[in-house]
């Protein structure tokens, strides 16, 4: 088979390594793989099974040898030793053909520590990548967003992931006030599970919630209430029951999580210069991930802050898309720990 000899130059990579969906861009060939982040791992010898989809498709479904870990938690490394492999598959499958390692760009949380970015770091590299750069998720999904992030302009971006809430200031290519909460995408779905057992004696799983969250879930009422039929089991009698749900009720049921993401949001505006909040105000709030997409999210926030709120165009890849722009300007940035203080006490703490 013949080998074109674009393959065999090397090409970056960047990644966003989300808790629940990683996703790799190309340069020049735009996001090349979204996987799950879930890896079935044999429990006797630790060897990998599956990784991503594959890996998903065991849940549930494999003997008691085979494990299935999520090796990202809240952004971060959970379980190196997976995350290395699953990496290394991944990395793998989108620069087969290629002569050199790769360069790696990688989204990590806002309030990341020093230990924390230095085991990206080693895990990428172990993963298959030559040099890595770390850029905070919040600058990235600015990127991807359109925004001009290199003017001295505030921008305000609400990144609802799956595990985290992140919500950060950008301006002048950096983050200026953060701060991320374990509330997000999963939280909804917990909530969910709560208000239907409490509500309807019913105990439904994890994947129903995130179904119905998906197809009915919103935190403002609809125009017109929408009804959906879900099945798990009665906690009165053990046997299997239907319920309807409709529109309504998902607003009670989520009403919890979604007034700490607006806790969030309004914590990071009191902690922001004047100046910037201003330029937040004429800007408006940029809301992005899988929990942005909940009907009336953007309405809500606009509503509880006084400031205008959008969800960008692709809230799902935004953050990825916005990191492989930024593979253009890897000659000008400095690989490593981006986090100079934590760094230099880490190299003491060495010492």
């Amino acid at each position: 088979m013949a080998i074109s000899l674009n393959n065999l130059v090397e090409r970056d990579i960047a990644i966003d390594l989300g808790t629940d969906t990683t996703l790799l861009y190309v340069a020049g060939r735009g996001i090349r793989l979204r996987e799950p982040t879930i890896v079935a791992v044999d429990r006797e010898d630790g060897h990998l099974v599956k990784v991503g989809e594959d890996a998903r498709k065991m849940l549930g479904r494999t003997p008691a040898n085979i494990a299935a870990v999520h090796p990202i938690a809240a952004g971060v490394i959970s379980d190196y030793d997976m995350t290395a492999a699953m990496l290394r598959e991944l990395i793998r499958r989108v620069s087969s053909f290629s002569l050199f390692k790769p360069r790696v760009l990688v989204c990590v949380p806002g309030n990341i520590t020093g230990v924390e970015e230095r085991a990206i770091l080693d895990a990428v590299i172990e993963g298959g990548g030559r040099k890595v750069y770390l850029v905070q998720s919040a600058v990235a999904t600015a990127v991807g967003a359109g925004l001009d992030v290199n003017r001295p302009n505030g921008h305000m971006i609400v990144d609802i992931g799956s595990g985290t809430t992140e919500c950060a200031v950008v301006s002048v290519n950096g983050v200026v006030e953060s701060e991320s909460i374990k509330v997000a995408g999963a939280a909804f779905d917990e909530a969910i599970v709560k208000y239907i057992r409490r509500k309807h004696n019913l105990l439904i799983g994890n994947p129903t919630a995130e179904a119905l969250k998906k197809s009915l879930g919103c935190v403002k009422e609809r125009p017109e209430v929408v009804y959906e039929e879900i099945k798990g089991r009665c906690l009165m009698t053990g046997l299997p029951r239907n319920v309807t749900i409709n529109s309504d009720e998902m607003v009670e049921a989520l009403s919890e999580p979604a007034e700490t993401i607006l806790e969030t949001i309004h914590m990071v505006l009191e902690r922001t210069q004047p100046e910037l909040v201003a330029d937040i105000s004429e800007n408006g709030i940029v809301l992005s991930g899988g929990g942005s997409l909940l009907y009336g999210m953007d309405r809500l926030i606009a509503e509880r802050t006084g400031i205008p709120a959008h969800v960008v165009d692709d809230a799902l890849s935004c953050t990825a898309y916005g990191a492989g722009r930024m593979l253009s300007r890897l000659d000008g940035m400095r690989d490593g720990m981006q986090n100079y203080a934590r760094s230099r006490l880490l190299r003491k703490g060495e010492k």
